[in-house]
């Protein structure tokens, strides 16, 4: 899922002190999960914010709502209704929802609340992990399904380096180093005949490289 982590308070004031009338709007989906973006978190948001300390004394007036989605231009469209008045909004989604809201409002200036982290996995209650760069050339067939583009600080295809130690990332003494994590998967699944083999030079146009990317949902699913 998609991970974000709420932006430190005084820089969100800054962001919106122009603006006197301003929608806190949750997303339901990605960040609730990491806590930072649902209704909750954004009816938080609005009491910290209501503090005076932050606008020399006059806040402005905020209303809080949520949709179950930002990043989709119909839900948007459909159920988000925005209160009369309103001067800006600030969003607790993921970069991909600000942008859609951007869109979709025109003139409506639409202020980022979090700032877009990861995509993650829960591994332990409390915890989200990075585990997938989104690089668009999945290669975790042939690693165990541990991914060393997102997990290992060089991202290497073929390794792990020489600053790895006891398992450890060169980096840090805390991170595991993701080679390691390969080799120990492969070698339990009796499979290390694929760490054997030199991994290809990576197609990199499927990544950010080719530009900003799109999916077409029809053509995910060829087989219907």
């Amino acid at each position: 899922m998609i991970t974000g982590k709420l932006k430190p308070l005084d820089e969100i004031a800054a962001s919106i002190s122009r603006y006197r009338k301003i929608l806190i709007l949750g997303c339901g989906t990605c960040v609730t999960v990491s806590l930072s973006g649902g209704d909750r978190a954004a009816e938080d948001l609005a009491r910290e914010l209501a503090h005076p300390r932050f606008f020399d004394g006059n806040p402005p007036a905020f209303k809080v709502d949520t949709i179950l989605r930002q990043c989709e231009k119909d839900l948007v469209t459909a159920y988000l209704d925005i209160p009369p008045d309103t001067e800006a909004i600030l969003s607790l989604a993921c970069g991909a929802g600000v942008q859609t809201l951007a869109e979709v409002f025109g003139t409506m200036p639409v202020i980022p609340g979090l700032n877009t982290t990861f995509l993650g996995a829960l591994d332990e209650p409390g915890i989200l992990r990075e585990k997938c760069y989104g690089c668009g050339d999945c290669i975790l067939a042939s690693t165990g399904g541990i991914c060393p583009v997102a997990r290992c600080a060089k991202r290497l295809l073929n390794g792990p380096c020489g600053g790895s130690s006891n398992g450890k990332c060169e980096i840090s003494k805390e991170i595991d180093c993701a080679w390691q994590l390969i080799i120990d998967r492969l070698k339990a699944l009796n499979r290390l005949d694929e760490y054997e083999k030199l991994s290809p030079l990576k197609d990199w146009s499927a990544d950010r490289g080719g530009g900003p990317r799109s999916l077409d949902k029809a053509e995910s699913v060829p087989f219907r």
